[in-house]
């Protein structure tokens, strides 16, 4: 457990993600245990700060479980392939992170220095850690009923989604921004280059693009939408297969 000290502050964005996500920890500690990221702990070795990958570790085994087993009564049709493929395409970063993002779980981690500098509160991989963890500690805290309802409470819109053939909200951006990040400092930018139809049902065509090289174009509803397609097209030109 952590030998940090919560401290006011820190209570404080406790008590205001349990009241985001529902869940009220009998033992704070665990809750600040799942949100405490490496990063934070190597920075503060004295203090023998313990990180949340056990528990990120506990949280998949069960998320595994809880998901499974939903999904098994829900659809008694479904053979022992397509379940272990819904389970898959369900259970993976981009919608763990996407649910992190809805929470806004980044903005309650305790990180280091350099981990905060380089977008660690955005970060696909951090964020559906934390998520696990937190699963992981509602379990040790409340058993596995609560820890049952809080993760179907965000993965069963997920689930049905998946189920009807809807597209999985992956962050193409977030994913694009980490690649770019481990060749270069550069920074990445988001250009509007025309505008279509009227204000109502408007078109934006998006170009990606570093250091004046464009990486990808993308076209859609929203300027959001046009950003995330320009984002899509410039991973699958660098040879990066997005299979959910």
């Amino acid at each position: 457990m952590n030998t940090c000290n919560v401290n006011e502050e820190r209570m404080n964005f406790l008590q205001e993600i349990q009241s985001k996500i529902g869940y009220k920890f009998k033992d704070i500690e665990l809750l600040n245990w799942a949100l405490t990221h490496s990063s934070y702990a190597n920075e503060h070795k004295k203090q023998k700060i313990v990180y949340n990958e056990r528990l990120e570790f506990l949280g998949d085994s069960i998320l595994g479980l809880i998901v499974s087993e939903y999904i098994f009564i829900k659809y008694p049709n479904y053979p022992e392939g397509d379940l272990t493929k819904l389970r898959a395409t369900v259970v993976c970063e981009p919608s763990l992170s996407f649910i992190g993002r809805k929470i806004n779980l980044g903005k309650y981690l305790l990180l280091g220095k350099g981990e905060e500098a380089t977008g660690g509160r955005e970060r696909v991989s951090i964020l559906a850690d934390a998520f696990e963890a937190l699963i992981g500690a509602i379990y040790l805290d409340g058993k596995l009923k609560n820890a049952k309802e809080f993760t179907l409470k965000y993965l069963s819109p997920v689930i049905e989604n998946a189920v009807n053939g809807g597209e999985l909200f992956i962050d193409y951006k977030t994913q694009l921004q980490e690649m770019l990040q481990k060749k270069s400092k550069c920074k990445i930018e988001y250009k509007v280059v025309l505008e279509e139809g009227p204000d109502h049902n408007k078109i934006f065509h998006t170009e990606v693009s570093i250091e004046n090289k464009i990486l990808g174009k993308g076209i859609g509803k929203s300027k959001k939408e046009a950003e995330q397609n320009a984002a899509k097209i410039a991973l699958t030109k660098m040879g990066v297969k997005n299979e959910y």
